[in-house]
Order: C-alpha cells, then sequence, then structure tokens
C-alpha cells in the first residue's frame, strides 16, 4: 500500500527545494530549459517512489540525483560521451549511470550530489533573473516565476489565475523556447545588467501578491496561497540581493500589507472596509518584520524607492490607531513623491483618495476628474467607484449612482461588486 504522507512529503520537499534544484540542474547542464524538464521528471519518479518505498533521508538530494541521472541519459541519446556528459558523470560510481531511474542506494547517492551551499544562492538569484528576463511577456514572467521559483504546478497556477492549466503550460513552454532562441544563459547577469534588470523581477514578484491581495476576478478577495508565496519570493530576493534597497522596500510592503489580511474580511468572506477593520486583529507580527525591512531599505540605499514609498504609506495605515487618527497629510505628501518618481494612474487616484481624507472630497474631485478627461483607466472599475464615493459625500447622488453603476459592470471580483451594489443599495 502507499503511505499518503509520502506524497504530502513530495509536495512540500518541492515547494521549498525545486528553486535550487532547477537551478543546479540548470548549471550543471548548461541549458535552463532542459533542467526544468529534468526537475519535473525527478518530481514525477518521486511522486511514485516516496509513497511506494519510504521518504528518503535526504530528499532534496534525491531529486537531485534523479535529476542528473536524467540529465545523463539525454546527453547519451543526443550524442554518446561529449564533454558535459563526461563532466557530469565524473563524480558518480561506475554502476550509477546505468539508468534515470531512482537511486539504488538513496542515501548515499544523495549525499553524493549535495550541491555546493556556498553556489545555492547564485543558482537562485539566476534563475529568479532568467524567469524574469525582458525577452518574455509579463504573463510568460509571472507563469514562468511561480512554475520554477515558486514550485507551483501548472494546475496550480492556471487556479490562481482563472485560466485553463493548458494555457499555463504553453506560456511556459513558449517561455523556454523563447530563452533558448535568444541563447539566454544560465549565469548571474552582470552588475550593470542586473541592476538593470532587477526592477523587471521585483515588478513580478509585486504583480504576484497584488493578484492575491485583490484578486482581480472570482469570489475570494484574497488568495492568500499566492500572495504567500509572493512574500516568500520576497524574502528570498532581499536576502540574496542585500544591498538592493528596493528589494528591502517591496518586501516591507508586503509585510505591511499582508498584515492587514486579517481584518480585510469577515466571517464569510465578505470585504471589511478600512474604517470598520478591527485592528486587533492585525499581524503585529508582519507589521515589526515590515518596518524592520523598511529601515533596511533607508539604511542601504540613497532615499526609499517606489515600493519603498509604498511601504511607508503602508507604515502610516499600520501605526494608526484608527482611520481618524491616520496621517493622511503625510500619507498625501509621500503620494507625490511616489507620482514625481513613479507617474501612474493608480497613484494618482490613490492620492486623491488621501486627499479627500485630509482636505475633503472637494479638494480630491478634481484630481479623479482630470483622470477621467484623460482617459485612464476606462477597463477598471477603481475610477468610478471612487468617483462614486467622492461625489456621494459631495451629496451628488444622482452622479454617484451612474459612476457606481459602471463600477459594479467594470467589477470582475464577485466580493468587491457586492459592496459596490451595497452602496448604490443605499443611495435609494
Amino acid at each position: 500500500m502507499a503511505d499518503p504522507t509520502g506524497r504530502e512529503a513530495v509536495a512540500a520537499v518541492w515547494r521549498i527545494e525545486s528553486a535550487r534544484i532547477v537551478g543546479a540542474l540548470a548549471r550543471y547542464t548548461g541549458d535552463f530549459a532542459l533542467a526544468e524538464d529534468l526537475a519535473q521528471e525527478a518530481l514525477a519518479e518521486a511522486l511514485v517512489t516516496w509513497p511506494r518505498d519510504g521518504v528518503p533521508r535526504n530528499p532534496a538530494g534525491w531529486l537531485l540525483t534523479v535529476g542528473r541521472r536524467r540529465a545523463i541519459d539525454a546527453f547519451r541519446r543526443r550524442s554518446a560521451l561529449d564533454e558535459r556528459y563526461a563532466a557530469l558523470a565524473r563524480d558518480l560510481g561506475e554502476g550509477d549511470v546505468l539508468s534515470g531511474g531512482a537511486p539504488a542506494d538513496p542515501a548515499r547517492d544523495a549525499e553524493g550530489v549535495l550541491w555546493d551551499p556556498d553556489q545555492i544562492d547564485d543558482d537562485v538569484l539566476a534563475l529568479m533573473f532568467i524567469s524574469c528576463h525582458p525577452v518574455l511577456s509579463r504573463e510568460a514572467r509571472v507563469a514562468l516565476t511561480l512554475r520554477v521559483v515558486g514550485g507551483l504546478t501548472s494546475d496550480e497556477i492556471a487556479k490562481v489565475f482563472l485560466v485553463p492549466a493548458a494555457t499555463v503550460q504553453a506560456r511556459i513552454t513558449r517561455a523556454k523556447k523563447t530563452l533558448g532562441a535568444a541563447r539566454v544563459p544560465f549565469e548571474l547577469p552582470s552588475a550593470e545588467e542586473r541592476a538593470e534588470r532587477l526592477g523587471s523581477v521585483l515588478s513580478v514578484v509585486y504583480l504576484i501578491f497584488t493578484e492575491g491581495s485583490s484578486a482581480s476576478s472570482g469570489d475570494s478577495l484574497i488568495r492568500l496561497d499566492l500572495a504567500s508565496e509572493a512574500q516568500r519570493l520576497a524574502r528570498v530576493l532581499s536576502r540574496l540581493v542585500p544591498d538592493e534597497p528596493e528589494a528591502h522596500g517591496l518586501l516591507a510592503l508586503l509585510e505591511l500589507t499582508a498584515a492587514r489580511f486579517p481584518s480585510r474580511t469577515g466571517p464569510d468572506g465578505e470585504p471589511v472596509l478600512l474604517e470598520r477593520q478591527d485592528r486587533r486583529r492585525w499581524d503585529r507580527a508582519a507589521i515589526r518584520r515590515g518596518r524592520a525591512a523598511l529601515a533596511r531599505a533607508a539604511r542601504v540605499g540613497r532615499g526609499l524607492g517606489a515600493y519603498g514609498l509604498q511601504a511607508a504609506i503602508a507604515e502610516c495605515h499600520a501605526l494608526a490607531p484608527s482611520v481618524e487618527a491616520t496621517d493622511w497629510e503625510r500619507i498625501v505628501l509621500i503620494y507625490e513623491a511616489l507620482g514625481r518618481l513613479a507617474p501612474s494612474p493608480v497613484v494618482d487616484l490613490n492620492r486623491a483618495v488621501a486627499v479627500s481624507m485630509a482636505r475633503g472630497p472637494a479638494a480630491a474631485l478634481p484630481i479623479v476628474d482630470e483622470l477621467v478627461a484623460a482617459g485612464a483607466l476606462s477597463n477598471s472599475h477603481l475610477l468610478p467607484s471612487v468617483r462614486g464615493e467622492l461625489l456621494t459625500r459631495l451629496d451628488r447622488a444622482d452622479e454617484a449612482r451612474t459612476e457606481l453603476e459602471l463600477a459594479v459592470r467594470l467589477c470582475g471580483n464577485e466580493r468587491e461588486r457586492a459592496v459596490l451594489e451595497h452602496k448604490l443599495a443605499d443611495l435609494g
């Protein structure tokens, strides 16, 4: 009888160690796409073997052993004994190269292929930069990052973004082919290239968290598994590039935002607006971690970057005992700085919300009207929902109703839509 705990162990080890395994195999083979395939084959082998024979003493080493054996088989099929085959095989005993199956002696073989601990961070960092390479589309970067760095399966990624698993698999396959066609090597970019491409890596992690913290569709406001995965990736990244202030700024933003998760939804999953949240339920440990990361961002940089500024806004909320006691003027100033550093319609819309809290809705409405006139965020429910709220506070009910009706039509998330419909009903 197969032991169900074996499958659970496979899932746990894979989620924790998959990036290191794929990175190590990519370093050994020099082929990123092949390494990902080999890691998946090792995972499939573990799903069969561990429930039957028990979990090996060194699970990650076992997976790497199988991956290396499969690599040897692949190279043998390609061209007998080429230089890569020799490099891979020299550390294995003569009898160890007979097949790509499970190791005959998992403990011995696993210990024999433990990767250099000083190389692990470089492997994972290279993996993150390759997964977020600028030759890939945004969708491909997200899918590949979740797959090879986050260890999620195609089915899990598909459930996250409510698309067919075949779509996710096609994105990942195309991404690997694109990287191969572009001859992207498995190596750390130069310091100059790393600085240029770090923004892409950070933006993918931020995008994953954003979808997790405010789901764009579906019947859940928050997708904790996705948001938690983004937090984990941010923690890894902040350790791998400790001198990059925006890595710490992003981690701070994610920690401080996630700290409010426990009070953002009610017992039935319904959204709870900020002014009604029980701040006693906010995660104080996450707030401490976020503030510490924000302090590190300030220490290692010359002023906060875009993620650091957003984290500073989140810190204002985290420290305030209530909405009324929040330092809204400071938040307005930070949004103004953020707008100069990283201008976007979303930043302007958030600034308008802060202005409405600090100075009243009449002061904020012109900012929103400018966005409407510019055609910004035309397909998003956010702009009409904010404008509807401002008009409601100004007692312009008919105009507010028109805006909220538009927001309801544009909103893809069932939970948020219900909140907007409730506001509409309150207008009478």
